[in-house]
């Protein structure tokens, strides 16, 4: 068990927890909650073993292993696979010693490293692997390409597949589903609920932590409360205790005002001294308790739009995607009225950002048309939105920049003063509204942008995962904000809780078209588990599965079957894997040309927006920006193509196997 006694933690010269007392005990999975600063980060530091106590006593079993996501963005041209599979670190230990025994020739040690590895689950350790992948997110065909072929939020999923690859009695996750899609978070649920060992993970997910916690640590003022139950529980014994708690502090108040009172009227009085000095004593040793500190909560509140057109828009016999003929979704013909409150569901990579893209005027539709209501107003938070910002302007600058571009059109003041008030109100008050953007946390400028769009006073808010920054009390303001206004919302989230508090009908994207999901979020979880299930049964038999592959499709290897005669398994795994690979060979050929290629195009693609950033002549610059286009495009074919190869190449091994 994990056991602190009396342990006191500071970060410089200030005490985050005062001598605080708990005991975790094994295979309990724990929820860590708090505000931000209160110091859970500093007790994950504890708990890994890069940071000691200041005091008392901190014990964790020494045969224990532990795991955790690895913070750093990784660097490397290793291939996912491999990445994630060299987080088992006792398996990448034992390959080494075999390496070893084979070149000095050493028979026993060769069969020992073998007997070794086959306890480690070397067997399935690459199903193992991938299994994690594909279940956050990831498409087949990228299980071989280079970790730094993958922006920074998917390289981040990586950090957590190899995580959890590794062989752990004790798991230490800090927002874990930040950047997880709702299907992927779905299938990191359901992992976490399956895993043996201890689990502690800080999270702002209300739902997540529900499903995956049965125990809550919440630090706060200094200190560290367990209560054995997950957050909702947690919740209500909170304010269970909180209410307890200002009913005695009134209470103790009233015997502190009446042993005062007797103190100051007889302690001068030679016959009622040792009365008076008992009192003192009294109101001395009394443990004071702690008032009920009403804690600054967040909240905001969209303006109320100029005009709310219905319909806000419609759309008719569109497509949507990207380049040329990547068509994603076709025969779209929804409309959006005012007022309503659209969840859009679909597992990852099915089209959902893009909708939203087309919608917001980002990207155009491929076919169709998409007529806007007069006066439409967009208020769009991107997922990328926070990479927009820029990092070496403050609040302030944005906001007076946004009041130069837009103000008179909105009728909005450009005062600075106004605009310092308005900043206020997202909690940029003082020198906050002079700080460097770049300088500040993703919450932070998660609110700025939040500010930005309010602002603007949409009458149609585009929303693509705008919580994976926000904290709880943040989450829940923008429900509440979001419930308050008065025109369209239409949300991307894998936040349910967010989803179930402001939408009151969802679409669904999928099977490269969008209609009505006739169901509440529950049902949504049993539709990714039973199309999970029809595309595990497409590939069995051997059919490409279409689109991206949900992550509830991904289950974990099945056991191995018992083994019968070895020389006569291995001598027809053998002729498999030869028969295997000449089926295969042209399709990887074809596959690695490919690659080689969108390298190619991808380091030019960085010459030529190197060339536009800098000074060019007219002509020059409309040539590059030809060029940039022409390689876009190119690039976006490949990566079809790729997803087209690497489909043959599964279907392929999986009718083999």
């Amino acid at each position: 068990m994990i056991q602190l006694r009396n342990v006191t933690l500071r970060r410089g010269a200030k005490v985050l927890l005062d001598r605080v007392s708990v005991t975790i005990n094994p295979g309990e999975k724990v929820g860590l909650v708090g505000r931000n600063g209160a110091g859970k980060s500093t007790l994950f530091a504890l708990l890994n073993g890069t940071l000691h106590e200041d005091a008392g006593d901190f014990s964790l079993p020494a045969h224990w292993q532990k795991a955790e996501v690895a913070q750093n963005m990784p660097e490397t041209d290793e291939a996912a696979t491999a990445f994630v599979l060299a987080g088992d670190t006792r398996l990448m230990a034992l390959r080494d010693e075999l390496t070893r025994a084979e070149e000095s020739g050493d028979g026993y040690a060769i069969a020992h490293a073998h007997s070794d590895l086959a306890d480690a689950g070397e067997h399935d350790a690459g199903p193992r692997a991938q299994s994690l992948i594909l279940g956050l997110g990831f498409r087949p065909h990228e299980l071989d390409q280079p970790v730094n072929s993958f922006s920074g939020g998917w390289r981040m999923r990586l950090q957590l597949a190899r995580a959890l690859m590794s062989p752990s009695d004790l798991l230490l996750l800090d927002e874990p589903t930040n950047h997880l899609d709702l299907d992927a978070l779905v299938w990191l649920e359901g992992w976490l609920q399956r895993y043996a060992g201890t689990l502690i993970i800080i999270s702002h997910d209300r739902e997540f932590l529900d499903a995956v916690t049965g125990v809550t640590l919440h630090i706060e003022q200094q200190q560290l409360t367990r209560y054995g139950s997950n957050y909702s529980g947690f919740e209500l014994l909170r304010a269970q205790q909180l209410e307890q708690q200002s009913a005695a502090f009134s209470k103790q108040k009233d015997k502190i005002a009446h042993l005062q009172k007797f103190i100051d009227r007889f302690k001068a009085k030679a016959s009622k001294a040792k009365q008076a000095q008992s009192r003192v004593k009294a109101l001395e040793r009394m443990e004071k308790i702690a008032p009920v500190l009403a804690n600054a909560e967040f909240t905001f509140e969209f303006k109320e739009p100029a005009n709310l057109p219905n319909p806000m828009l419609a759309i008719s016999d569109a497509a949507f995607g990207y380049g040329e003929d990547n068509v994603i979704l076709s025969g779209v013909n929804r409309s959006v009225m005012a007022g309503q409150r659209i969840g859009i569901l679909g597992a990852n990579g099915q089209g959902k950002s893009t909708l939203v893209k087309t919608i917001a005027r980002t990207m155009p539709p491929m076919a169709g048309n998409i007529t806007e209501g007069k006066g439409l107003a967009i208020g769009y938070f991107a997922q990328q939105e926070l990479d927009v910002l820029r990092p070496q302007d403050t609040p302030l600058e944005h906001m007076i920049r946004l009041a130069r571009d837009t103000g008179a059109a909105l009728g909005q003041s450009s005062r600075e003063q106004d605009l310092r008030n308005f900043l206020g109100q997202f909690l940029f008050s003082g020198d906050m509204v002079q700080q460097a953007v770049g300088t500040m946390s993703g919450g932070e400028k998660a609110r700025l942008v939040l500010a930005m769009i309010v602002w603007q006073r949409p009458n149609l808010l585009l929303l693509d995962e705008p919580t994976n920054h926000l904290d709880l009390n943040t989450r829940e303001a923008l429900g509440m904000a979001l419930n308050e206004f008065e025109g369209t919302v239409m949300l991307v989230s894998h936040d349910r809780a967010l989803l179930r508090a402001v939408c009151d009908e969802f679409w669904l994207v999928g099977r490269g078209v969008i209609g009505p999901f006739d169901g509440d979020l529950d049902d949504y979880q049993k539709y990714l588990l039973d199309e999970a299930k029809r595309l595990r049964d497409q590939v069995a038999k051997g059919g490409a599965p279409s689109g991206a592959l949900p992550a509830a499709a991904v289950a974990p290897p099945p056991p191995a079957e018992p083994r019968g005669n070895p020389q006569e398994q291995r001598k027809a795994q053998a002729q498999q894997r030869q028969q295997l690979a000449a089926r295969l060979k042209p399709l990887k050929k074809e596959l690695e040309q490919a690659e080689r290629r969108m390298a190619s195009l991808q380091q030019e693609k960085a010459g030529v927006e190197e060339k536009l950033n800098g000074t060019l002549a007219a002509q020059d610059m409309a040539d590059a920006g030809r060029r940039l286009k022409a390689i876009t495009d190119e690039l976006d074919a490949l990566e079809e193509r790729w997803l087209a190869l690497s489909g043959d190449i599964e279907t392929a091994a999986a009718a083999t196997g």
